[in-house]
């Protein structure tokens, strides 16, 4: 069913073209991490009793990662009334049916100087997806490092504003917006990371075919934004408060995902696979009580920028 020729063949079924290039994006990426690590990820091909499936891959206690995570899954069912009317895509679709596909990806380095990153790809239908606001794309990608490297910042953000300026000047900074916003965690006042883009609910000109388009622009654009700041920062020597503040910042992340994330919490509702939904959470963190970094060092440094977040690079 996903094979490389569905994934540009116009006369299929976007879902099954939406699947085939998300299974592409996983071969792809997988391929880079294991040849940066020198390890193998872990496949596990799984089955969801209310239909559907996926493939997650895991590296975990590499050389580089301590933990990296690159999923698709292909799942369909029935939704709650509940979930869908959280799902998206407007109230007036009667229809409790759902189709849903994505490619998902979290890397943990193990040196504090490496970013964490994430990005997500994916593609939702209620009923049959004929219905007005019946089918829409989601995505982004954000960057959350423990140590602040500008030109990291600015490498990142530029190489997705490019991606996304071959669509239309407007949306790098609508999106790099909505990521700031969204990657934000209340209780702390604070951004998860130094962002990106994101985006949800998504539908072009009301063109299946221009968002799907641009989405394969985005998802394309990961490797060349993240795989060359990993080659400068993962060798870089670090002592052991760098990797206490580094636990630190993944407590952080694991709270954002554990109570803010929309991907997250619409997994847990519909039933999805465990072990893939929380393949996002780090191997380790840490929760210090009343921690606060001192005032003008490279902890602080970053921390006040997760408080302010910036524009990185000039829009186009």
């Amino acid at each position: 069913m996903y094979t490389p020729d569905t994934e540009d063949n116009p006369n299929a079924p976007m879902r099954e073209r939406m699947a085939a290039f998300v299974h592409r994006a996983q071969d792809q990426i997988t391929e880079a991490i294991e040849a940066s690590d020198g390890s193998k990820v872990r496949e596990d091909i799984w089955q969801r009793a209310e239909g559907g499936g996926g493939r997650s891959r895991v590296l975990q206690d590499g050389e580089v990662f301590e933990k990296a995570g690159v999923n698709v899954s292909v799942v369909m069912g029935e939704l709650s009334p509940q979930a869908a009317a959280r799902m998206g895509g407007g109230t007036a679709i009667e229809d409790l049916s759902f189709f849903a596909t994505g490619v998902s990806l979290v890397f943990h380095p193990h040196n504090p100087m490496a970013p964490t990153v994430h990005a997500n790809y994916r593609y939702f239908e209620r009923g049959d997806g004929s219905a007005p606001g019946a089918w829409w794309f989601g995505g982004g990608a954000d960057l959350t490092p423990s140590y602040l490297f500008e030109e990291d910042a600015v490498h990142f953000h530029q190489t997705l504003a490019d991606a996304c300026g071959e669509h239309g000047a407007e949306y790098y900074p609508r999106f790099k917006k909505w990521c700031d916003e969204y990657f934000y965690i209340p209780h702390r006042e604070e951004a998860r990371g130094v962002g990106g883009i994101f985006f949800d609910d998504v539908r072009i000109d009301e063109d299946q075919e221009k968002t799907f388009a641009f989405v394969q622009s985005c998802a394309d654009a990961f490797l060349p934004s993240y795989m060359p700041i990993l080659e400068r920062r993962k060798d870089l020597p670090f002592e052991e408060h760098h990797r206490q503040w580094q636990q630190l910042r993944r407590g952080r992340y694991v709270e954002f995902n554990l109570v803010h994330d929309r991907g997250t919490q619409f997994g847990l509702r519909s039933q999805g696979r465990i072990e893939s939904i929380l393949m996002s959470l780090p191997l380790t963190a840490r929760w210090q009580y009343e921690h606060r970094p001192e005032p003008d060092s490279p902890e602080d440094e970053l921390w006040q920028v997760l408080k302010h977040p910036r524009d990185w690079i000039e829009a186009p």
